[in-house]
């Protein structure tokens, strides 16, 4: 399947879509410091630049099966203004309808905030979805969120509360998009009412959390894994197959070295916790607060490395995530953006942003798997 990728950014998509077997036949993004990425990445790979100027690419009707892209959701976030369609970022979105309507590809997949749902009193997505109707597409929404989404080289999802809305969309097929989009697990089980509180005091990380989370007592995916004992995380060596000692801490797993999960820090064990912002600081004398989490809260274009709303505890130490436990957080391999920009190494700050503005990288992967088996099954 060949697909053309719209606010590429750092290519979440190509790096789940992989092991599909699809194309990408090209790129939009304007960043430089993804652009960056995107030529280090895939050098082969056209980067036709701004999305408004689609109608000069040498792209032909029929030469694109899925079109992709998450146009900007600053417009559409709590954390920004909340302008919709308004702003000129919102806008994009039908900038996307208008590649679609040009390309006339069988899928679309759309991704935003979940802010986009009550943009304009949800006049602004409904627009969305009216137009895709009226360009011929059945369509299907959902809200994914990365923790919990556990596919291929994700089997226990990624450490990190992310929730996006996902759009599929189906050329001339009103019930593909749903198939794609169900989730027949989500309708099992028993949940707990939200209102039920823990009395008993919590022990560790995994002690707050029960056993109805997204981990099962192994550790938390392939990203941040237990520490040894000198508080650096091992991991294959991919050239010699041997062991490297990284200095990443193994955050969000509460397994220390006894049967009971508990850390043994007077041998020399680090045990690691995940801690969110609750309060940010309104002047430069304000105080901040920072409390004890379940998961990591989501990486966002505001993480600077200077700035953020992440934080691990080990050995009674505290600092925030690096670039490569956010590539992890996101489901990149390591060092993805760790890539020339401007005659140099990249620097923290871009790539902390690049990261942030991504999509999670096991819920496209998801995603495409499905479309992927709704083809088959179809065929």
């Amino acid at each position: 399947m060949n697909y053309l990728s719209i606010c590429s950014g750092i290519e979440a998509a190509s790096v789940a879509w992989h092991s599909l077997g699809w194309k990408a036949v090209g790129f939009s993004e304007i960043e430089p410091f993804p652009c960056s990425v995107l030529a280090h990445r895939f050098p082969t790979v056209p980067n036709y630049g701004d999305m408004t100027k689609y109608e000069q690419w040498p792209l032909q009707p029929g030469s694109v099966d899925l079109l992709v892209g998450g146009t900007p959701c600053q417009s559409f976030s709590v954390a920004g203004l909340r302008k919709g369609l308004e702003d000129p970022r919102g806008n994009l979105m039908l900038t996307f309808l208008g590649i679609a309507a040009r390309f006339q590809p069988r899928w679309v997949v759309w991704e935003n905030v979940p802010g986009v749902l009550s943009s304009g009193s949800g006049r602004d997505f409904g627009a969305f979805l009216g137009a895709l109707g009226q360009l011929g597409y059945g369509y299907a929404y959902r809200v994914l969120d990365a923790q919990y989404i556990r596919v291929g080289n994700w089997p226990q999802a990624v450490p990190q509360r992310r929730r996006r809305v996902f759009v599929v969309g189906c050329l001339g097929d009103y019930t593909g998009p749903g198939k794609v989009l169900a989730i027949e697990e989500g309708l099992r089980g028993h949940i707990a009412a939200q209102s039920t509180t823990r009395k008993e005091a919590t022990e560790d990380v995994e002690g707050s959390v029960g056993n109805n989370r997204w981990w099962d007592g192994s550790p938390c995916a392939s990203t941040l894994t237990k520490s040894n004992a000198n508080g650096a995380q091992r991991m294959p060596d991919k050239a010699n197959f041997g062991a490297v000692i990284q200095p990443i801490v193994g955050a969000l797993t509460a397994r220390g070295p006894d049967s009971c999960g508990r850390p043994a820090l007077d041998a020399g064990h680090v045990f690691p916790a995940v801690f969110r912002k609750s309060k940010r600081a309104q002047s430069a004398t304000d105080d901040e607060s920072w409390v004890q989490a379940e998961t990591s809260n989501t990486v966002n274009a505001f993480d600077t490395g200077e700035r953020d709303t992440h934080a691990v505890a080990t050995a009674m130490t505290v600092r925030r995530l690096t670039p490569l436990e956010c590539e992890r957080l996101q489901g990149f391999p390591d060092d993805w953006t760790l890539v020339p920009h401007r005659g140099k190494p990249a620097a923290d700050g871009p790539r902390y942003k690049a990261l942030g503005n991504s999509m999670a990288c096991n819920c496209m992967a998801w995603i495409g798997e499905r479309i992927a088996q709704y083809e088959q099954e179809d065929k």
